[in-house]
């Protein structure tokens, strides 16, 4: 399929995903295009991890339809390139980095993988492009956080993705590493229209990036640039009570926001506390 501006590499139509009695979101009507820089935004248990899922082909739609590259979301997941939430790792871990970004080229592949000079090649490229080649073979358990989701990034990379999910890359990080991931992110989409759907509970690191944002809350939604939905009205009508939104030095915080459920299938969530993460 062409890459152009006017063919949407993830459509959604009258999108629903419900947990038994429990509608997490309805009624999503979404395309993304080709180097479109969308923030899924929304409080725990307001299902921004099933919205990932869902892209991945994991999880089936309630109602409503999903199409990614034109065709059902698991038949696409091999165009995708997915930065998952952190995990903890052992010290004593021996994956090392180099390992990791070599899954991302040929791990789908079942049997002995072989250790060609092109693919060695390859993986050295990736770690440089992120900027982990001093730590090329180190063992994952002992790269710090910020070394890891670069790692991670080159892993995601690593198949020329047209679409690059990063599902909270940015949890754990300081102000310096969170840098440094957006903007190899945004380095990404820039150079190969990649389109980039990006999870998070903290705006602002991206918030100079973001073309659009999904705001998840309490079954609703709300969609548009950052300047249309991150408004005190625009919040309020959705969570159905007050919510202030202030902008401080160029900072967005969110005051007010009820506390949600949380969804069965997150189980990685993070609080949410008023004024810090949305």
């Amino acid at each position: 399929m062409a890459r152009t501006v006017n063919t949407p590499v993830i459509s959604l139509r009258d999108a629903a995903l419900s947990y038994g009695d429990r509608t997490v979101w309805r009624g999503v009507e979404l395309d993304v295009r080709p180097g479109e820089f969308l923030a899924v935004l929304g409080p725990n248990g307001a299902g921004k991890t099933s919205f990932v899922r869902a892209l991945l082909g994991q999880q089936p739609l309630s109602a409503g339809t999903l199409t990614v590259l034109g065709r059902p979301a698991r038949e696409a997941s091999r165009h995708i390139g997915y930065v998952p939430q952190q995990a903890a790792l052992s010290a004593q871990a021996m994956l090392r980095a180099r390992d990791l970004v070599r899954f991302g080229i040929d791990g789908h592949r079942f049997g002995p993988r072989p250790r060609t000079a092109a693919v060695h090649r390859r993986v050295d490229e990736i770690l440089a492009a992120v900027g982990a080649s001093a730590y090329a073979d180190v063992p994952l358990g002992l790269l710090s956080g910020g070394e890891r989701q670069r790692v991670r990034i080159g892993q995601a990379l690593a198949t020329d993705p047209r679409i690059l999910l990063c599902d909270e890359p940015l949890l754990s990080l300081d102000l310096h590493h969170q840098r440094a991931v957006t903007e190899l992110v945004d380095a990404r989409r820039r150079s190969h229209d990649t389109a980039v759907v990006f999870v998070t509970h903290e705006i602002n690191p991206v918030l100079g990036l973001v073309d659009r944002v999904l705001y998840l809350a309490r079954g609703g939604h709300r969609i548009g640039t950052p300047q249309e939905v991150l408004t005190s009205e625009s919040l309020s009508r959705l969570y159905g009570t007050r919510v202030d939104v202030v902008r401080v030095h160029g900072r967005v915080v969110v005051v007010g926001v009820p506390d949600e459920p949380l969804a069965p299938a997150s189980p990685h969530h993070t609080p949410v506390r008023d004024g810090v993460r949305l």
